[in-house]
């Protein structure tokens, strides 16, 4: 088990969790829609599924909304 923080939460979470893998276990809302930071670095749609987290990661999840003037 590690620990990490997700959107100002320590979390423990098991090894070798991906991105993916937390977006599901977090009950993310419209996943489809999600940007991912981890350590303050955007990490690419197509990397979700391949990027493992690491102790002490700080993992953010950003809605990006239009709309406006």
């Amino acid at each position: 088990m590690m620990q990490i923080t997700v959107a100002g939460v320590k979390k423990e979470i098991k090894d070798n969790t991906t991105i993916a893998e937390l977006i599901v276990s977090e009950n993310v809302e419209t996943p489809e829609y999600v940007t991912v930071t981890v350590n303050d670095e955007f990490i690419a749609s197509d990397k979700v599924s391949s990027t493992v987290l690491k102790e002490g990661d700080t993992v953010e999840f950003l809605y990006f909304m239009g709309g406006g003037r």
